[in-house]
């Protein structure tokens, strides 16, 4: 889901509420994406790749050529992205974009030659070190409501009062982490729920760029970040993430599970929505569960537009946690292919179900992209794309490529003298 954060110029004895405000908001550590599941590199070779040899080079190198239009950009001294400090410099990455081939049969070369694989690990006193989740996104297209329709779902802008606030510029503890909220008389206090736009509260209050003929479409589009509008007259407008309402994501298809009314095993982001389709008139309060609500701005490109700010590549560009991977870097995945269903999931327990092992460019990050290895699979746009990027729920490894001149740094290297994660108690 691409995530696009707006910095505001604020008085300085506004900036004085901001920061009394961060410190209540450390209060509740529920709040801040929790940090204990750690992250380090361990050094590997590309024959230790799986499938290196077979994937196409050349349509990452094409993914990574975008990021560089950015990349090159940078002054050459500044760290290659703030948030993390094990990236090495901009320079170490600009000589990289600078070497890159004309021809598409030079592409693995040219990764194998500049860069070396990291396998990313978790804290390995945190139990599993290796394997993570790996989903899926997609464009979905929506269709604007007529306009004489009562019915229509509004799609706002971003709205005026809306505050988003860099803790990290008041406390370096919290460098990568921000909160949204509101004014009111001298306090900083949560913004307005889902239910509570839903129900109207921003009526007159913020612009609508696009009302849609569908609150099931118009929900999905929050949750994938971007979308195309089909207007009445067949012309497509697309609109993209422009801020979110500091709300934490809650996932419906988790309530199902816990109402009984699904399966870990059955839900998906098909099930889920036939769901809300056959039951109207519960579907709003299941939707309203999720309280965070995401804000739109109008697009010029020609894609979506990831939270690096360039536009996404179909199977390509990978929806990253920011703080621990650096937009603009070669992710290697091998991961399981999306299971169609419960039973080819079962079959696979006696076959070598299918894999996904190639090159991906992280280009985008996504409220619920968390922990150190994981990752959000962008599809592209249309009916096949929304299919597999609703059965994505794949587990899988992943090797991040660093620049042969960046010097790891030892706080992120991963030791063979690490201490074993401590036993777990076994539960009947």
């Amino acid at each position: 889901m691409p995530i696009i954060l707006r910095r505001h110029v604020l008085a300085a004895p506004f900036l004085a509420l901001l920061l009394l405000a961060a410190c209540e908001e450390k209060k509740k550590p529920a709040e801040l994406p929790p940090p204990e599941d750690g992250f380090y590199l361990r050094a590997a070779s590309f024959d230790a790749l799986p499938g290196w040899t077979a994937d196409d080079h050349a349509a990452a190198l094409a993914a990574f050529g975008v990021s560089c239009t950015r990349i090159e950009k940078r002054p050459a001294e500044a760290p290659f992205f703030a948030q993390i400090d094990y990236a090495g410099a901009a320079a170490d990455w600009q000589a990289s974009c600078k070497t890159r081939p004309a021809a598409a049969e030079d592409a693995r070369a040219f990764f194998e030659s500049q860069f070396i694989p990291y396998e990313i690990w978790a804290d390995p006193r945190h139990g599993e070190t290796r394997e993570g989740l790996f989903t899926g996104y997609y464009e979905p297209q929506l269709r604007e409501a007529a306009a004489d329709s009562a019915a229509g779902v509004p799609l706002y802008g971003r709205p005026d009062d809306l505050l988003t606030v860099n803790l990290g510029d008041f406390r370096p503890d919290l460098k990568g982490e921000s909160i949204s909220g509101r004014v009111k008389g001298t306090q900083l206090v949560p913004y307005l729920t889902r239910a509570e736009i839903e129900e109207g509260a921003l009526i007159g209050r913020a612009e609508v760029l696009a009302t849609v003929d569908s609150p099931i479409d118009a929900f999905f589009l929050h949750i994938q970040g971007s979308g195309q509008v089909v207007k009445q007259d067949g012309s497509v407008e697309r609109i993209g993430y422009a801020a979110q309402n500091g709300h934490k994501y809650v996932a419906i298809g988790r309530e199902l599970i816990a109402r009984g009314i699904m399966t870990k095993e059955n839900v998906s982001m098909q099930s889920i929505r036939t769901w809300l389709e056959q039951n109207p008139d519960e579907a709003q309060a299941l939707m309203n569960v999720n309280p965070s609500y995401i804000f739109f701005q109008r697009l010029g490109a020609d894609g979506p537009l990831g939270a690096e700010g360039v536009v996404l590549t179909p199977r390509r560009s990978l929806a990253v946690d920011r703080r621990r991977i650096p937009y603009g870097a070669p992710v290697f995945i091998d991961v399981e292919a999306p299971a169609e269903n419960a039973a080819d999931t079962a079959a696979a327990q006696t076959t070598a179900p299918p894999r996904i092992a190639q090159l991906m460019i992280a280009q985008d990050t996504g409220g619920a992209i968390r922990g150190a290895v994981r990752g959000d699979f962008f599809w592209g746009a249309g009916d096949d794309a929304a299919h597999q990027a609703g059965l994505m729920k794949s587990r899988g490894h992943a090797w991040l490529l660093l620049p042969r001149g960046v010097v790891l740094p030892e706080a992120v290297t991963w030791r063979a003298d690490m201490p074993p994660p401590p036993p777990q108690d076994k539960k009947e």
